[in-house]
């Protein structure tokens, strides 16, 4: 009886393999597909053998990422009320003097904590000049917001803020937020989420009128790093509101808000030019008397990193 001879399996040569081994214990995933790629052409014999050297580096590479993301989420449960925050803070400043003085400083602070389900967000702004002894700008921001993950996109939100501008007529503006968001684009380089909601607001006017409203709140957030160093950010926010006061502020009002700024700006011949432009600043701000308001915050500005 005859038999057909039996043919051993061919074995993935000795120098192959430890070139193999060799991307393997690198653990980059992008070298290691180079080698199996040129192993399986000059090798088609063995192709079998080197899935199933790949299979087990695959394998492998999960249980380490599995492993790894398990000591991410610990460390983060663990971790405590002022760890895992980062961001970015920016500081500027600038002094003038001869024919007029001018001194200014802009700090601005964001923060950032994220969580597993949770996302803390922080800011503060700092915006001051002075100009031949009269402050022409001076306002304030602090603001908290806590999110919420529902999904990998859907949120719900919170926010809590207080401003502080006097040349647009108010000494403090108290602001609390909540409602729900989306992150329309959530890519390495690019990211933009909207958000929307119901919004109560409590403004302490120069006058020392105070005003409280109802408003709804829509906001977008973007940002697109162009390269490791450079990256654009947008922020931009609106509120509606009505208003129970009358249409146009009264003159009563008016004539104060005038006499407020002609005290605090004392009569200078090198100020007149500043002073009446700031007032027109705050004669605008009769407009939060009007009986729809939407004011807008967009700021736009690039980040260039170390």
């Amino acid at each position: 009886m005859l038999c057909a001879p039996h043919i051993a399996a061919a074995e993935l040569p000795a120098p192959v393999r430890a070139i193999i081994d060799a991307a393997i214990a690198t653990g980059d995933a992008g070298k290691v597909a180079t080698v199996v790629e040129l192993a399986k052409v000059t090798n088609p014999e063995d192709i079998a053998e080197v899935d199933q050297i790949v299979a087990g580096f695959a394998l492998e590479q999960d249980m380490l990422a599995a492993s790894d993301a398990l000591k991410k989420e610990d460390a983060i449960r663990a971790a405590g009320l002022f760890d895992n925050w980062s961001g970015k803070g920016e500081i500027g400043a600038f002094r003038y003097t001869g024919n007029s003085s001018n001194t200014g400083i802009t700090a601005d602070l964001k923060l950032d904590r994220i969580g597993i389900d949770w996302r803390h967000k922080f800011r503060a702004l700092v915006d001051f000049q002075r100009s031949n002894g009269v402050t022409t700008r001076e306002q304030f921001l602090v603001a908290y917001e806590p999110n919420y993950a529902l999904s990998d996109r859907s949120f719900i939100y919170g926010l809590a803020q207080y401003e502080r501008d006097r040349f647009q007529g108010y000494s403090a503006r108290y602001s609390l937020s909540g409602g729900a968001g989306y992150r329309v684009i959530d890519l390495d380089d690019m990211h933009l989420s909207v958000k929307a909601g119901l919004a109560y607001r409590k403004t302490e006017f120069l006058t020392g009128i105070s005003d409280d409203n109802v408003a709804a709140l829509a906001a977008l957030d973007f940002d697109f790093s162009l390269s490791e160093r450079l990256k654009l950010t947008q922020e931009a926010s609106a509120y509606f509101q009505s208003g129970t006061v009358p249409t146009s502020p009264p003159q009563e009002l008016r004539q104060a808000w005038a006499t407020a700024w002609w005290h605090a700006c004392p009569t200078q011949p090198n100020t007149i030019q500043i002073r009446q432009s700031e007032l027109c600043k705050l004669t605008h701000s009769a407009a939060l008397y009007q009986p729809a308001l939407i004011t807008t915050h967009v700021p736009i500005g690039a980040d260039l990193w170390s």
